[in-house]
């Protein structure tokens, strides 16, 4: 190959590489540094150049000849809910292990129980990102913003709590149908032949995912334990000290209840109102999300079983549907399904 760099025996410089290439030094630059506006014809020419020259070591090529990374933003509920604050946690420390996936992720928490707060925070996260994962309520400002958001191209995934019908491109999650039945099941047969009452406490239930875990739950405790009267469900907001009040209230006003499921999270705050009330061990407890606190309460054996969904593999299936709806494939091809997990003192890792 016949160039200045070799007639002249050097290392090839910019100006070699844009001389091959037919293009201005700047544009090579821009090719180099992933900039954008450059035709990809333009950029292709320009990085066969640089190969042939061995302008850039491999490495440094192959990261030019790399896309820029997908901007993904996860929106969720702000607050006392310790597993949440643990999956945006996860968000933030898990950049190297997505970094296969070439994307960009950033957590941010929003007041998610107030529809207008949710829908004005989608908006705002979801400007400059490719794609956004959020804990999804029922309301029509939600699916409005949702049908925005896709109307600009950001491909939006529900998170935990569903959102059917509306623009979102998949849902990432249990199948809280089957979570709430298998709360049921699990309070039940620790219960064994104990008769009373038993009560529900929900994060809230326009979160379509809680409301499916209350109707999961009813519909076993109807089928498989007749004897047992369930209390209509409260809503403590995912909030550690309302919890502890819905669950203060609960159990003073009835003395004969004996199970407690808490549908949402914060199940520190009720797990501190049985032992307030000296009702811990002698009322059955389950709930949902594997943290340190929930951790605590089965160790103790206030808490008999947690539901839980590994916030590992939640991240990690939205990334993978993201790369999928980048590259052209079928939102779910090769995710793992979500599975139900159940975690009692004795199964502890």
């Amino acid at each position: 190959m016949d160039t200045a760099a070799a007639r002249e025996g050097r290392p090839a410089r910019l100006t070699d590489v844009a001389r091959l290439a037919g293009v201005s030094t700047a544009t090579v630059d821009r090719v180099l540094h992933g900039r954008a506006n450059v035709r990809s014809s333009t950029a292709q020419r320009v990085l066969k150049a640089a190969a042939e020259l061995q302008y850039l070591p491999e490495n440094d090529l192959l990261r030019a000849l790399q896309p820029a990374p997908m901007e993904l933003a996860f929106v969720l509920p702000a607050g006392t809910n310790r597993y949440l604050q643990m999956l945006g946690d996860y968000v933030g420390y898990a950049q190297e292990t997505l970094a296969p996936f070439n994307v960009h992720c950033r957590a941010h928490f929003v007041d998610s129980f107030e529809p207008a707060t949710l829908a004005r925070g989608l908006l705002r996260h979801g400007r400059g990102v490719d794609g956004l994962a959020f804990m999804a309520i029922e309301h029509p400002l939600v699916r409005e913003a949702v049908a925005t958001l896709h109307a600009r191209g950001v491909q939006v995934l529900t998170l935990i709590s569903d959102l059917p019908g509306s623009q979102r491109a998949a849902y990432v999650g249990l199948d809280n149908r089957a979570a709430g039945r298998t709360a049921g099941l699990l309070i039940g047969r620790f219960l064994g032949a104990r008769g009373g009452k038993v009560a529900m406490i929900a994060g809230s239930l326009s979160y379509r995912g809680h409301e499916e875990r209350e109707i999961g739950f009813l519909n076993l405790m109807k089928d498989e334990f007749p004897a047992l009267q369930v209390i209509g469900a409260r809503e403590g907001r995912d909030d550690a000290e309302t919890n502890y009040r819905q669950a203060r209230v609960l159990l003073e006003q009835h003395a004969d209840l004996v199970g407690l499921y808490n549908i949402g999270g914060a199940s520190d705050g009720v797990g501190r109102a049985l032992k307030d009330t000296g009702r811990d061990r002698k009322v059955v407890f389950v709930g949902h999300g594997l943290t340190p606190d929930t951790r605590a309460l089965l160790v103790d054996g206030t808490m008999d079983a947690v539901i839980t969904q590994h916030q590992q593999t939640m991240i990690h299936n939205s990334v993978r549907i993201f790369a999928n709806l980048r590259d052209g494939r079928p939102a779910n091809a090769g995710v793992e399904r979500v599975r139900i997990d159940i975690v009692l003192r004795e199964n502890l890792l």
